[in-house]
Parts: structure tokens; C-alpha cells; sequence
């Protein structure tokens, strides 16, 4: 009876400590597209972009473009003499490093009339778990303190693999 209940513990302990790291697709523009006239800004606001997520720039071939700037050229609606812009009408850029980023149109005055889009991308989001979901369900401390108090944790351990030991002995009661 006891090693199906440590099973359990250990797939319960798998579930919970588990990253998954789900990468995310947004269209820009959503239904609109990449286009004039669109307030871009607000379309990003509330959106969270990680590394690993995908933008994807939907337009008209040949009346559009895509440009990945700096700020400066952000703020000013250049393109780099040097820089090659993206130009199939579905271009999809994978955000591979955190930051700021500053994308615009290079065509006529479509970066001037709102065609251009800053992100602030953020880590990825497959980071190690922290304690905090289980810690409000389960008294548990990781201390290096040799002894512990008498009003501390039952399950006071000083590394993960004893706390994992004290869990599968709890379970086995």
C-alpha cells in the first residue's frame, strides 16, 4: 500500500513543480493586420510576449514591409541604410532574447501615420518552479539551520531530497 501512495506523491510533486513551456503566436494588428491607422500600442497593451513567442505580420505583399530598429529609429521613423526588412506579406519573428523591441514599416509614411509597434519581451516563461503554490498548502521549509525548533515545520528539511523522503513518509501513514 505504501508504494502506490509514494507513486502518487511523486506524480502529484511532478505535476506541481512542472514548467511547461508553451510558446505563444500573436498577429499583429489581429484581425486588422499590419496596416496604417491602427493603434498598435494599445493592441500590445496588456499582452505579456516571452522568449520563444512569435510575431506574425500579415499584409498586403508589396504595399508593406517589416523593419526590426532601434529606438532612435523607432522614434524617428528610419530604416537603416544597411537594413534588409521583411517583405512576405506573413512574416513571423521569433522573439529569442529579452527586452525592448522596436519594429515599423518602411514604406512612404505608413511608420508616421502608426505602422510601427515597440515590445518589451520578457524571459521565458520555462523557469524553475518556486515553493510558493505548495507552501500555502503543505508547512513546508527548506532551512539550512541544522536544528530545527520545536515550533517549526514537521517537514523542516535542510535539502530537497529529504523533504522528498519526509513527504513519502507522511503519505505512508
Amino acid at each position: 500500500m505504501a508504494l502506490p501512495r509514494a507513486l502518487i506523491l511523486i506524480v502529484l510533486a511532478t505535476a506541481l513543480f512542472s514548467t511547461t513551456s508553451s510558446a505563444k503566436e500573436f498577429i499583429v494588428g489581429d484581425e486588422h493586420g499590419w496596416t496604417i491607422l491602427f493603434d498598435y500600442q494599445a493592441w500590445a497593451s496588456g499582452k505579456l510576449f516571452h522568449v520563444g513567442d512569435k510575431l506574425i505580420f500579415k499584409y498586403r505583399t508589396g504595399e508593406n514591409n517589416v523593419f526590426q530598429v532601434n529606438g532612435t529609429d523607432f522614434n524617428n521613423c528610419t530604416v537603416p541604410a544597411a537594413s534588409q526588412g521583411l517583405t512576405t506579406g506573413n512574416d513571423v519573428i521569433v522573439l529569442d532574447t529579452p527586452g525592448r523591441k522596436w519594429y515599423l514599416c518602411g514604406v512612404a509614411n505608413r511608420c508616421q501615420n502608426g505602422q510601427r509597434l515597440f515590445i518589451d519581451v520578457l524571459p521565458s516563461q520555462a523557469q524553475a518552479p518556486s515553493l510558493s503554490p505548495l507552501s500555502s498548502v503543505l508547512p513546508i521549509t527548506l532551512s539550512p539551520s541544522p536544528s530545527p525548533s520545536p515550533s517549526s515545520s514537521p517537514l523542516r528539511a535542510k535539502h530537497p531530497w529529504q523533504l522528498t523522503r519526509k513527504l513519502v513518509a507522511l503519505f505512508q501513514h
